[in-house]
């Protein structure tokens, strides 16, 4: 008999009762006490000590009855019959020999099982003569029967007690060791740990608080920790691979994608959070304990490198020792440190504002970027972020970076955001929260501004200062937010002049003008501040302002204006991007700058200005800059720049007060002379257009398949209530994409509208429904949908969820979202379910599972606690995921998984695969290279995987020499892979790439 089946009996529920028997009562504590000493195992034995209640004769019974049970069932006795006696007189030896162990409950949990089970079975002196399979039985008994006996001591109270204590000593020991061998030799590594702790606490301090624009800055960094403030936003990625399943549409929590890409390109809209990202995951890897899901990012090493500092005077950009000088940090490390910490794989590089430094630089930020990549190969974890159109798609995909883009904030973030901003604004601000939410629901124009994070702040800023009543458009937004800041804020605060400087609301409007055009016409985003300072006084003659000290109006801007920041000593810049392209684009304007404005149309860094120098613009003004934009249109060589310009002219319409009826009419001709879209990026780009372009896509009659899908991925990014009639059209559409596409829109619309008008009426064949919250899966019950591919949120309550599950029995099931390191629920009662995905870094037990469910593939990162040989009772599993670093343990549990056809190891997991471990019904494998510069054989796949007919290798190098001793190999398939050795290769392989 097999060794799992054995172990599969032993491990039922029937067997540890039994085995429970032989143990006596519990101790009460810790052992720290004199009367509370730790114990040793005779005296938590029942067949031991004073007070016995079994004799040895009653052990050797409970032998009997467990090699009793063992031999029932299918599959025939595991060893001779005629052994039956010598097997049952050495089991209950082994048993008996618990007795005499020198050791207490802790110490033979930390022992283990096997090593606990060896011990005993060399005290009891296994007879001589025994069949192998009678040996093979004993072996496999007694370490289950231990098994079973560890699992008895750690449900002891006194053990937790006890283990806690045995484990803070043993720690303190180590400690101090560890601290007197480093005051003894000191070195590199002891000066490294020593400014690392320094420089963690410093990035702590720098990036720990957010401001949030709206409530006064003098108190915004101890009002706003960013702990408190941060809000995690979604990003989504188009899978371009044509085996993409179209039913899922990729979408992660953006502060947990590094945990599954290690290199990101992410791309977002001003004001969307990029930069918060970027201060919350370097916060994150240094707080100790980490926040909630960031565990993945300790112990790594932060480096914030925001471009237009590094590149603020054409500097030439850093190699990794000179990061901290070049980003302004003030701590000096050790020598050849951060080098010590990108070689061991141990850091965390985030690249901010790719899109911040002038176009023809960003070639060679590129070149620098890839230099870094080339020299520090293996674990560290890249972030670039960037604007949307700043960098093409395959701007860094040769160099294996996953493209992302921040979503706009769904309206339950949007709830979420305005009630954190009513919290930390105070007592006074309780009142406007209700009404603003409840704007924010019935006010399209309200809801359409507030879709990021810097713009929703705004919007409770000005809501609360203006006593419940907001501005229309977002012009007129950022104007009155502007006098909010500059004026009204220092004046009704009773404030003075505490800088000795009183100045109306238009000459400081002026002066920080100013500072923005010089910006923009020179590709700027910081200045010096000696510079900042003498155009502020090259501007005071000629406003009349002579009698007013520069440096005092320039000082009174920077501290008092609320527009303005010293990132480091010597240099200003604006707050954020769009305070400086909002004033630049006035300056424009009023310069009457539209070939300035026109020329640089192409260049996403103008997209904004231009949009917003429309909106500043008289009438006539306006139809001019938009008429020279199609202009621009029409001379453009290729349709990319000719969509661009036409789309940027029709964006800008819609922040335009007033334009001639001919002009529109033109933009929207052109507008529709580019739809229906041609890929998902034009899509997206279209979108950018609004409510406008509801009008102008077409309906679904005549649409083939894939322009239906981009027609309805423009229409699900136009954030709009308007929206939702527009892709009821599409409900019907038979096209599994488009359906796809259409339950990926149910986030961002209101829930109950859009389950009536589009929800209810898909066809639900092959589609993956997704509940994100409460709301949803209220309405998933109200309409009594019973999806077969259900993706279900922890943000779903458990009753909520439970009653999801009830109804739908679904066949497929994703679980998405759960915090790390909590206890995964039991999924109740399931029984159509045959594909289930577990969500990232859940605690698990395979007894979570549901029983008796036709289970053909799982999907986890984490491994259950309880070991995978409990999937055992899945016949039908013939799939497991990527086991990245499997250890010993979990090598000799596959062995018990004889129904699994398909694995996937990278090859140096294969290389520490223990030698009595062969899985010969393994025949798809996948099998990683990793690293480029490291060649690998196929001497462990042909050791561990002996019957293998279909072998896939990807990334590095790989030796398929050996391949012909597979006698079972049929093909290799590679992706991203050199092969050596093909000449030995039989005729019957077929190698594709």
């Amino acid at each position: 008999m097999e060794p799992a089946l054995i172990g599969t009996r032993l491990a039922s529920a029937a067997i540890g009762p039994l085995l429970r028997k032989l143990l006596a009562g519990d101790g009460p504590g810790a052992g720290l006490t004199g009367a509370d000493r730790p114990v040793r195992l005779a005296s938590l034995l029942s067949f031991r000590g004073e007070k016995r209640t079994l004799t040895e004769k009653d052990v050797r019974k409970l032998a009997a009855t467990l090699v009793a049970r063992t031999c029932e069932g299918p599959g025939g006795p595991p060893f001779p019959l005629d052994e039956t006696e010598a097997v049952t007189d050495a089991l209950a030896a082994c048993l008996l020999a618990l007795g005499d162990l020198d050791m207490d409950d802790v110490q033979a949990v930390h022992l283990g099982a096997r090593a606990l089970a060896r011990r005993l079975s060399a005290a009891a002196s296994t007879p001589d003569g025994l069949a192998a399979d009678s040996v093979l039985y004993l072996e496999t008994a007694t370490e289950w029967a231990c098994r079973h006996i560890l699992e008895f001591f750690t449900r002891r109270p006194s053990f937790v007690a006890r283990t806690l204590v045995e484990q803070t000593r043993g720690q303190a020991a180590l400690a101090r060791k560890v601290d007197a061998l480093t005051a003894a030799h000191p070195g590199p590594l002891a000066e490294d740990a020593a400014f690392e702790r320094r420089y963690l606490a410093h990035l702590a301090r720098i990036h720990g608080h957010l401001t949030i624009h709206g409530i006064d800055l003098r108190d915004t960094r101890d009002e706003w920790p960013l702990d408190v403030a941060y809000l995690s936003l979604e990003a989504t990625g188009d899978a371009r691979d044509p085996d993409h399943d179209p039913r899922e549409h990729a979408s992660v929590r953006a502060d947990l994608a590094p945990a599954a890409h290690d290199r990101i390109l992410l791309r977002g809209q001003a004001g969307s959070g990029k930069t918060t990202l970027v201060q919350w995951l370097t916060v994150s890897a240094c707080a100790t304990p980490p926040a909630e899901g960031m565990g993945y990012l300790h112990g790594r090493i932060p480096f914030v490198l925001p471009l237009r500092t590094l590149t603020r005077h054409g500097e030439r950009l850093p190699d990794a020792e000179r990061f901290l000088s070049a980003a302004g940090c003030p701590l000096t490390p050790p020598d050849g440190w951060a080098d010590r910490v990108l070689s061991a794989g141990r850091g965390l590089v985030l690249v901010d504002g790719i899109d911040e430094i002038p176009e023809a630089e960003r070639g060679r930020a590129r070149d620098w970027l890839r230099g870094l990549l080339a020299a520090y190969e293996g674990g560290n974890r890249w972030l670039v972020t960037s604007r949307p159109t700043a960098v093409r798609d395959d701007w860094l995909a040769r160099d294996g970076f996953t493209e992302l883009t921040l979503s706009p904030m769904t309206p339950a973030e949007v709830a979420t955001f305005v009630r954190r901003w009513h919290r930390a604004a105070g007592p006074a601000a309780a009142p406007y929260e209700q009404r603003l939410l409840d704007a924010l629901r019935t006010t399209e124009h309200v809801a359409r501004l507030a879709t990021n994070p810097l713009m929703c702040g705004l919007v409770c800023a000005l809501h609360h200062e203006r006593r419940g009543y907001l501005p229309r458009g977002r012009g007129s937004l950022y104007e009155a937010a502007l006098s909010m800041l500059l004026v009204r804020r220092d004046r009704e605060r009773g404030m003075g002049a505490p800088y000795g400087v009183d100045l109306d609301e238009a000459p400081q409007i002026q002066l920080v003008q100013r500072l923005a055009y010089w910006m923009t016409l020179n590709d700027r985003f910081q200045m010096t501040r000696g510079h900042a300072e003498s155009l502020v006084a090259e501007a005071l003659p000629a406003m009349g302002l002579t009698d007013h000290a520069p440096d005092r109006v320039f000082t009174h801007l920077l501290h008092r204006s609320g527009l303005l920041r010293e990132p480091t000593a010597d240099t200003v810049d604006f707050v954020h991007r769009t305070f400086q392209d909002y004033l630049a684009a006035k300056a424009l304007v009023d310069h009457w700058d539209i070939g300035v404005l026109v020329r640089n149309a192409t260049d996403d860094r103008w997209e904004d200005v231009l949009r917003m120098a429309v909106g500043h613009a008289r009438p006539r003004e306006a139809a001019e800059i938009l008429s020279e934009l199609l202009k621009a249109a029409d001379a453009a060589a290729d349709r990319p720049s000719r969509l661009r310009l036409v789309l940027l002219a029709a964006t800008a319409l819609s922040h335009a007060t007033e334009v001639a009826p001919e002009v529109r009419a033109e933009i929207l001709r052109r507008t529709g002379e580019v739809i229906p879209p041609r890929d998902v990026d034009e899509a997206r780009e279209l979108a950018g257009a609004g409510r406008m372009l509801l009008e102008l896509l077409p309906g679904p009659e005549g649409l083939d398949e894939s322009t239906a899908r981009l027609v309805v991925v423009a229409a699900t990014h136009v954030l709009s209530d308007a929206a939702v009639p527009f892709l009821a059209r599409y409900a019907d559409h038979p096209s599994l994409a488009v359906r796809a596409q259409l339950v990926w829109a149910w986030q961002r619309y209101d829930a109950r509208a859009y389950a009536d008008e589009v929800i209810a009426r898909l066809d639900p064949t092959e589609l993956r429904l997704q509940v994100l919250d409460d709301e949803r899966a209220a309405e998933l019950l109200r309409l009594g949908l019973t999806p077969e591919l259900l993706d279900l949120s922890a943000s779903v309550s458990a009753d909520r969820a439970a009653a999801v599950l009830d109804r739908c029995d679904p066949r497929e099931l994703r679980l998405l979202d759960h915090p790390p390191g909590e206890e995964l629920a039991p999924l109740g009662p399931l029984g159509s379910l045959e594909y289930l995905a577990l969500p990232t870094d859940a605690v698990w037990r395979t007894t979570d599972l549901p029983e008796g469910v036709p289970l053909r593939r799982l999907n986890f990162l984490s491994l259950p606690v309880d070991g995978l040989t409990g999937l055992t009772r899945y016949p039908l599993l013939g799939e497991l995921p990527y086991l990245p670093e499997p250890t010993p343990a979990v090598w000799r549990d596959l062995r018990a998984l004889t129904q699994v056809e398909r694995m996937s190891f990278d090859a140096q997991a294969l290389a520490d695969c223990p030698e009595d471990v062969v899985l010969p019904w393994v025949s798809f494998l996948v099998c990683y290279g990793g690293g480029r510069r490291r060649e690998h054989s196929l001497d462990d796949v042909v050791r561990v995987f002996p019957g293998v007919q279909l072998l896939y290798l990807s990334g590095g190098t790989f030796d398929v020499s050996r391949a012909g001793e597979l006698t079972a190999l049929r093909a290799v398939r590679t992706s991203s892979v050199a092969l050596t050795g093909t000449e030995g290769l039989p005729s019957r392989v077929r190698v594709s790439g």
